[in-house]
């Protein structure tokens, strides 16, 4: 019979399995870091995953090095946050107003000066204040360290130094080029003709009402919010009651007391403001026609599913003693249908591809070439783009015909950007002292993009703006488009709003910059077994099922998000204006392909008929990032499909091959 330490350890093999996928020698170094610190997989997950992205794609390899290095580094921060918790206690003991002892002649011994006053030399232990996994600014350690000694007495270094985490340089970066991950790799690889096209092959048609982007920011009115959220709770109990086929009596309150089962549809909040929500802290809130706006505790020990904040979801079960409702089953909420045309549409653009003939449809020439790219797209330690130059230069060369840029395109969170600190080019022809933002924007990133037009003029150019972009007014999410002629970008960039849902030919695709299936996964709480088991299919699910780009609401905290490399180091998050959130719903049908930036492992998926594609940023903030390509084959429409005449899918999760590329 075998001992409870070897189940306990069989158990951490085969979470690591699911959540690292690692190799023998790496499992090892994984299992040992989880009973040293008594952390399940899935918590080491998240923190390599912070580690990962702070380290850069070529420096945060899965491989016993690496993983090292890693453990060396948790150890360390667990045992700064001992000694800050020690010193912590040890000031309590000392009374609240006590004067702290042991503190250098001119230091600051509340804080209060800190930024103020320059920091004189002091070996102090409490100067240390960095969090767990923060990578500090340029600016800052620097000047940290220029004026004060190491409180461990080792050799001057910056912890980045001491991590060994330096920048590594556009130009040395590892392996450019190389594809870390294929969809549909049996598909063959874009052939790019030996000249570009002589005219556009692409129509782009915006799906969405552009025009219902440009209201003013900043002016919400709390009783359209709250109407907004309740008429979402009322739209879906349609559609679910229309899709199960229910009677109006089986629908009912969940928070009045009641023995009978009923079914009621309402939304996922938790009963605190504050932490993160998990099973026993989840409320349902119903609308004021159906339950005049109550929350009530739900009992969910019986069912599996997974749940987060703003998520509309229909329960059914009984609410016996009128303290909470208890869950029995959880109903499916409808899917939209998929997107269709007509057989003479597709017919349309088939010729315009040049597929004419049999033989034609799997000639790789004929078919489309989209590549994807998500910002940042420059380093933190310069503004240099040469990740942008290189994807241009990269769509030049292949004949693109479509590029779709997604913000931050000039990002509030670079270092240098939020600092002021610009250095234009020589040969720009612009004063210094006269500069503005739009001129950099022009020259930093519109130069190039305006010599990809004129070396490829069939290209279109797509671009989506971020709530992080400086050069967008609109603040707020949902967000409207940037200002294209005041930039400088060439007739060929098409400025669309945030989110936005186009027709490519064809092809329906939905986008959005904002980064979702991060804060999903934030705050997504699992009861019982999921079906989907990978997180990366299982977060894009819940978009698809909600029909809408940000179905999470209230956002998750900025101070949870990933830091960024300013001084504050605080995260810009998800400024959502809650009376326009209805700009963020999928209406008509569901997309052939959801194009969503996001902070977590980069991939391409198909979800639900869905294919789901995550470029990862082209740069990330200490090495070069990666971008999609898209090869879209032509819709080959069999004989009885083109007799009948009715509308038929489009399948584009079949004929489309994605290649996640290092740029």
């Amino acid at each position: 019979m075998p001992s409870k330490k070897s189940e306990s350890k069989s158990s951490i093999g085969d979470e690591l399995d699911e959540w690292f996928v690692p190799h023998p020698e790496v499992k090892i170094e994984l299992e040992s870091i989880c009973r040293l610190h008594s952390i399940p997989a899935e918590e080491l997950f998240y923190k390599w995953e912070s580690y990962h992205m702070r380290m850069g794609q070529e420096r945060a390899i899965l491989d016993v090095p690496t993983v090292r290095e890693f453990k060396k580094e948790l150890q360390e921060t667990v045992e700064r946050e001992a000694r800050t918790k020690s010193h912590m206690r040890s000031a309590d003991r000392r009374g609240a107003y006590a004067t702290p002892r042991n503190v250098a002649k001119g230091g600051d011994v509340f804080g209060m000066l800190d930024g103020i006053t320059p920091v004189q030399q002091s070996s102090s232990v409490g100067n240390k204040r960095k969090s767990d996994f923060e990578t500090p600014s340029i600016s800052k350690s620097s000047k940290a360290h220029a004026t004060s000694s190491p409180s461990d007495g080792k050799s001057l270094s910056t912890p980045t130094e001491q991590a060994g985490n330096q920048s590594v340089s556009f130009a040395a970066r590892q392996n450019p080029g190389q594809i870390i991950e294929t969809l549909n790799g049996h598909l063959d690889i874009h052939n790019p003709p030996i000249a570009p096209h002589p005219e556009p092959r692409v129509k782009l048609t915006a799906n969405t009402d552009l025009k219902k982007f440009r209201y003013r920011p900043m002016a919400m009115h709390l009783s359209e919010a709250s109407e907004v959220l309740d008429d979402r709770i009322d739209e879906f109990q349609s559609l679910i009651q229309s899709h199960h086929g229910l009677d109006d009596s089986a629908f009912g309150n969940a928070a009045a007391q009641n023995t009978n089962e009923i079914v009621a549809v309402g939304r996922i909040a938790s009963d605190s403001p504050e932490g993160k929500l998990n099973a026993a802290s989840i409320v349902f809130e119903t609308s004021r026609r159906t339950g005049a706006g109550l929350r009530v505790p739900l009992k969910i020990e019986s069912v599996s599913y997974q749940f987060f904040p703003g998520q509309i979801v229909a329960v059914r079960g009984i609410n016996a003693s009128g303290e909470y409702f208890s869950v029995s089953e959880v109903l499916d909420v409808p899917l939209l249908a998929p997107a269709a045309s007509q057989p003479s549409t597709l017919e349309t653009f088939n010729e315009r591809l040049g597929a004419t003939e049999e033989g034609d449809y799997r000639v790789s020439s004929n078919a489309l070439n989209i590549i994807v790219a998500s910002g940042p797209y420059t380093a933190d330690d310069n503004l240099a783009f040469e990740p942008l130059q290189a994807l241009c230069q990269k769509a030049e060369e292949t004949y693109a015909d479509m590029l779709i840029l997604i913000g931050p395109l000039f990002d509030t969170e670079h270092p240098l950007l939020a600092s002021g600190d610009l250095d234009l080019p020589d040969d720009c022809n612009i004063e210094p002292d006269r500069a503005t933002l739009a001129d950099a924007f022009r020259v930093l990133i519109a130069k190039p993009l305006q010599a990809l037009a004129q070396a490829v003029p069939s290209i279109t150019i797509v671009c989506i703006p971020s709530t992080r972009d400086l050069m967008n007014k609109h603040v707020s999410w949902p967000q409207d488009n940037l200002p294209g002629k005041k930039l400088g970008l060439p007739k060929q960039a098409k400025m669309v709003s945030n989110p936005v849902t186009v027709s490519i030919n064809e092809i329906v695709v939905a986008i959005s910059a904002q980064d979702i299936l991060y804060e999903l996964r934030r705050e997504e709480v699992v009861v019982g077994k999921p079906k989907e088991s990978n997180m990366l299919a299982r977060l894009p699910r819940h978009v698809i099922q909600q029909r809408h780009f940000f179905p999470l609401y209230p956002p998750v905290e900025r101070a949870i998000l990933p830091q960024t490399g300013t001084e504050e180091g605080i995260a810009t998050g998800t400024p959502i204006d809650a009376s326009y959130l209805k700009l963020g719903e999928w209406l008509e049908a569901r997309p052939d392909m959801l194009i969503q930036p996001s902070a977590l492992p980069q991939f391409a998926k198909v979800v639900e008929n869905v294919l789901v594609v995550n470029p990862g940023p082209l740069s990330k903030r200490k090495g070069a990032g990666t971008y999609a390509q898209l090869t879209i084959y032509p819709r080959k429409l069999s004989v009885e499909e083109r007799n009948k005449g009715a509308l038929v899918g489009h399948k584009l999760f079949e004929r489309a091959r994605v290649d996640v590329v290092r740029i």
